[in-house]
């Protein structure tokens, strides 16, 4: 039960002052649905605002507030033009108060002609002019002394101004309550930090309260971090089972290469642990082409060996087909029955995969999010495997790991390399293994980068490469302007090359497409029949073709530098030399140069995932944000790399030598959990 101290933090934004239906909508769009949501809602920049009698004292560029006295109107004929007030100072010097797209009637009923207004907006020059446009307030003279020469800009959507948001975060701020101290009183004291009332008031009242935001920011770290060794700590507490295989099955398995070293390394890893009464909890991180698949089979076996099953998660219905198949070809032959298991399967399919599932007769399933469905059970889950672990969150790996009466050991992988400091705050109740060398004959990926005014070279070399017997992949850009965008995007560019190249050699895919159909266009593609494949980024992980050996992505600064080096290796997964062309658009920042030249010059996908977090920071690692991360709404990317490891050993000093959520601090710190909404791992440790 949340702490009834927070209860005024958590009322709804509807029960404060002044907001009624019209102002709910905005506030809904911008996610601000209770107090707690405001109060949280930080200040993205300030205004200091220059107070002058004469616009001759004002600098240009700057906010600034004076009494201004309207003299004329000047409208346009058209609608779409702007509205002009003809205004002066008291010196008489002339300035316009100029406003777009408004009805003439509300800025003639702020400026009626000869009275003194006090004026608040941006001066700046047009031409030989003066002017302020959309002042931000215009107000008569006995209440300008209300104004403040600083004020904080929030975060806003249509249909609420600053000074409206500026009232409801004040509101929802006065309902923070005095809450007892959570962070160790030495670090405290060595940080010089504020206590967490005083420090919310000030990152809404000053600019430079660097050492309040901070605080607020470790706050947040510190809830998560606790809350990932609270759920550690509560995996830790059930009860597993054994799992010790033979190795009769594993012996059986003809592959077509060595194990590298990684790989025989993290097997040890993984069978160590599985040994053991305390469930698995591990992440097994590999470039594209480590050979994750081959650990993944291998633990399965190890399970099926012991006389148990294994359930295998894939995050898109076309990796959990591509995952099934390679299973059934590296298996073929052995008594091992794998099944499948999708929204797509229905009826009498279905019923059989759910009735082998029960009596033990499939050892191995492979799926989507269709198996955490209540009708799967299992007759002895032991092992789950989560791929592309960023696409799911805690909370499904619990649902998962509830299949069975004892806990399962649970391995979760990711192509996706990530750096230490996300680790850390997306998996830090996980034991880390890495896959960090490749098989041999994995070739390097010659990338080159190319401005997208050559686009009739690329597309004439394209029809060279196809014309060689060799295939192709065409990603088309993420638009986020609309909600099809992506996908009208595949669509468009497919059309000009199937133009080009004729309709039977050009095939196309995107997530709006029925699974059915998806599928049949992958199957033409690996088959051959298809020479060139135009699709979005449904084909990021998992797709597996060996004769494509070129990959064009279309604007490709629009794209993470990990969903770039995840596309990338698509290709050079056969024998043959492969390419990546990443076309860019005529206007690069300088942040966005230096992510695509990083992409030319390394194939190393954790050396990317590094920089990549020193170049853009954590918010946008992964791409497009996953649905199971831990969302920071306070920390900053640079304060998370700053902070992490402080609320990390603060955290870990409260669980080992504070006496954990029993003792005084624990309280104060159970507080901290419910207020940052990190409350399910209390959960947790109730229920052990």
């Amino acid at each position: 039960m949340r702490p009834d101290i927070l209860n005024p933090l958590f009322t709804e934004s509807t029960a404060l002052k002044g907001v009624g239906a019209a102002l709910a909508k905005p506030l809904e769009r911008l996610g601000l649905l209770r107090a707690v949501d405001l109060a949280f809602h930080l200040p993205v920049s300030w205004i200091e605002r220059q107070r002058v009698r004469r616009l001759s004292e004002a600098e240009t560029g700057r906010m600034v507030g004076l009494v201004l006295t309207a003299h004329d109107y000047r409208a346009s004929g058209t609608a779409r033009a702007p509205f002009r007030v003809q205004a002066s100072d008291e010196a008489g010097d002339p300035v316009n108060i100029v406003y777009f797209g408004k009805n003439s009637g509300w800025p003639r009923k702020l400026f009626p002609i000869g009275e003194p207004r006090f004026v608040s907006g941006r001066l700046d020059r047009f031409g030989d002019d003066l002017q302020i446009v959309h002042p931000d307030h215009v107000v008569e003279l006995g209440e300008a002394g209300v104004i403040p020469d600083r004020e904080p800009v929030y975060g806003l959507s249509e249909g609420i101004t600053n000074g409206r948001m500026r009232e409801l975060v004040h509101q929802a701020v006065a309902r923070a309550p005095d809450l007892p101290e959570w962070i160790e009183p030495g670090l405290l004291a060595r940080k010089g930090w504020p206590g967490w009332h005083e420090a919310l008031n000030a990152a809404h009242e000053d600019p430079v309260a660097r050492a309040a935001r901070e605080r607020l920011a470790y706050d947040e770290i510190f809830a998560g971090q606790l809350a990932l060794m609270l759920l550690r700590a509560s995996t830790r507490r059930r009860r597993g089972v054994p799992v010790v295989g033979d190795g009769s099955l594993r012996a059986q398995l003809k592959l077509p290469f060595e194990p590298t070293g990684a790989q025989r390394r993290v097997f040890g890893e993984i069978d160590g642990d599985m040994a053991q009464s305390v469930p698995m909890l591990r992440l097994l991180q590999g470039d594209v082409g480590s050979g994750k698949t081959l650990v993944a089979v291998m633990a399965l076996l190890n399970a099926v060996e012991a006389g148990g099953q294994g359930a295998f998660l894939a995050p898109t219905e076309i990796l959990a087909r591509q995952h099934y198949a390679s299973l059934q070809s590296m298996l073929a032959g052995l008594p091992v029955n794998v099944a499948i298991l999708t929204g797509r399967e229905k009826g009498k399919v279905r019923e059989a995969t759910l009735m082998g599932l029960a009596d033990g007769s499939i050892h191995i399933l492979v799926g989507t999010h269709a198996i955490f469905q209540q009708a799967v059970t299992y007759r002895n889950l032991a092992l789950a495997i989560i791929d592309e672990q960023h696409r799911f969150g805690v909370s499904q790996r619990l649902m998962l790991t509830a299949k069975a009466e004892r806990a399962p050991h649970l391995l979760v992988m990711t192509a996706t390399p990530i750096p230490r400091t996300l680790r850390l705050t997306q998996h830090g109740d996980m034991d880390v293994s890495q896959l960090d060398e490749m098989p041999p004959g994995r070739q390097p990926i010659d990338t080159r980068v190319i401005a997208d005014d050559r686009m009739e070279e690329i597309v004439a070399a394209l029809g060279r490469h196809i014309g060689s017997g060799r295939q192709a992949y065409w990603v088309c850009p993420l638009v986020e302007q609309s909600e099809d965008g992506d996908e009208a995007a595949a669509e468009a560019r497919a059309k000009i090359l199937q133009a080009r190249f004729g309709a039977d050699l050009v095939g196309v895919v995107h997530g709006r497409m029925a699974g059915a159909e998806k599928d049949a266009v992958m199957e033409a593609f690996a088959a051959g029949r298809l020479k060139l494949l135009v699709a979005t980024t449904v084909i990021e992980v998992g797709v597996d073709v060996p004769n494509a050996t070129l990959m064009i992505i279309e604007a490709a600064e629009r794209f993470g530098l990990a969903q770039l080096h995840q596309l990338r290796g698509r290709v050079g997964r056969g024998d043959q030399r492969s390419f990546c062309m990443l076309l860019h658009g005529p206007h690069l920042s300088e942040t966005a140069k230096a992510r695509l030249a990083l992409m030319r010059d390394t194939n190393d996908g954790f050396r990317i995932a590094e920089e990549d977090l020193e170049l853009r920071g954590a918010g946008e690692i992964l791409g497009t944000r996953q649905s199971g991360d831990q969302r920071f709404r306070l920390a900053t990317p640079e304060q998370i790399q700053d902070l992490l490891g402080a609320a990390h050993d603060d955290a870990r000093l409260l669980m080992d030598r504070d006496g954990g959520l029993s003792s005084p601090r624990g309280e104060a710190a159970r507080t901290c959990l419910y207020l940052f909404e990190r409350d399910a791992a209390i959960a947790l440790l109730a229920s052990g």
